[in-house]
């Protein structure tokens, strides 16, 4: 230590350590970093840069502590996030499930919260009413509906004036009747299409001039199926795959204007994104009757029967917490260097790696693996008995 203390390059490193130090807490004091964080990427880089300048010499050691310090620079500016002001942020999609959540949570950090509802007068727009503060406000709001997304403009603009609107989170979305691609409607393509992608650019489209002024944040809510190919869901991830591109040309696109566009890719949450049993029921109805004679033959009544089965089951694979989403979606609100795609939730992360690094066919049969499911189609049954009893 006293050699490092005897040369005015030294004294520099010493200095430099310090600096840093407290340039790092005064950062973390006014945004939301966690402490912990912020403890530990202030005081490993210090401790580091003095170990090495200890051992290397002070030229050695200057250069590796400042490595360090940029990398730990640029760690916590990603998690260094802006102040909630009053900032307003329209939420699709509020009735239930994650944008029901959001909404609350949005609210009682503070925010300006619009909440898209698509039944103004339902359960879930009233437990907003009595659960959040005065500063919420509910829109009545079926993205599908050009009329309705229109005079939600118009009622935000007269709230926000010209102070524009901080953030749009397009949430809303349907999943529909999880079945082979094969099997299901036009109608049901049609209808994930409509409200999962046409309706986000709807309300995105719509709502730009106030995120314009306020050079703010669009996020969209994709998921994991919108980033890889999972069996059963050829409607639903189609969709969510073409809001996730739209993301990403619009990340591009609107970066001129200091608009920021986030996609969410999460993993499965208990969400109530499934519906009721009514909404089953109606759904497999559809299913049915529009099935030829000779592919409901291939498949087998058991085989189909079973897909309602596996909707039932989806909840019990499904988190519970959905604060690690609903943290994501709070980063992309607020950092002031905002990831392009989240991916909150267990697993949410691995999948999207093996198929973006991975061989085709290795991916293919990781998911095999991980989706195994319990029968298979009739004729499928079929030809493998007669092959074992040859």
């Amino acid at each position: 230590m006293d050699a490092l203390t005897s040369s005015p390059l030294g004294w520099l490193c010493v200095g430099l350590t310090m600096l840093f130090g407290v340039t790092v807490l005064c950062t973390a004091k006014k945004s939301l970093v966690e402490k912990a964080n912020v403890l530990v990427w202030s005081l490993l880089p210090a401790l580091l840069g003095l170990l090495c300048m200890a051992v290397l010499g002070a030229g050695g050691g200057l250069v590796v502590f400042g490595v360090v310090c940029l990398v730990s620079s640029v760690y916590l500016g990603g998690r260094a996030l802006l102040p909630v002001g009053d900032k307003a942020v329209l939420i699709t999609g509020s009735d239930t499930g994650i944008g029901h959540a959001l909404a609350k949570y949005l609210d009682s950090l503070g925010f300006v919260v619009f909440a898209g509802v698509l039944n103004k007068d339902g359960s879930g727009a009233e437990e907003l009413r009595r659960t959040c503060s005065q500063r919420l406000s509910l829109l009545q709001m079926d993205i599908t509906n050009a009329t309705q997304v229109k005079e939600a403009y118009r009622k935000v603009s007269e709230k926000v004036q010209n102070t524009g609107l901080w953030g749009v989170v397009n949430n809303a979305g349907i999943l529909g009747f999880p079945a082979d691609g094969e099997l299901l409607p036009m109608s049901m393509y049609r209808q994930c299409m409509e409200v999962n992608f046409f309706g986000a650019v709807e309300v995105s489209n719509t709502f730009l001039p106030l995120l314009r002024k306020s050079q703010g944040r669009l996020v969209n809510m994709s998921s994991m199926a919108g980033g890889i190919p999972l069996p059963r869901y050829a409607a639903y991830g189609a969709s969510k795959a073409a809001l996730s591109m739209f993301s990403g040309v619009m990340r591009q696109e609107l970066s001129k204007w200091g608009i920021k566009v986030a996609a969410i890719h999460p993993s499965g949450f208990r969400t109530g994104i499934q519906g009721t049993s009514d909404l089953w029921e109606k759904q497999e109805k559809e299913l049915m009757e529009n099935l030829p004679a000779d592919t409901r033959q291939d498949y087998g009544e058991d085989y189909l029967l079973g897909l309602k089965n596996y909707l039932l089951r989806m909840p019990e694979y499904c988190e519970a917490d959905l604060s690690p989403l609903l943290s994501a979606v709070l980063h992309a609100l607020l950092a002031k260097r905002p990831h392009g795609l989240y991916t909150p939730g267990k697993g949410a992360y691995l999948p999207l790696c093996i198929f973006c690094y991975f061989p085709v066919w290795f991916y293919d049969f990781f998911i095999s693996k991980m989706l195994s499911t319990e029968s298979a189609p009739r004729a499928l049954r079929t030809s493998e008995a007669e092959r074992k009893n040859l």
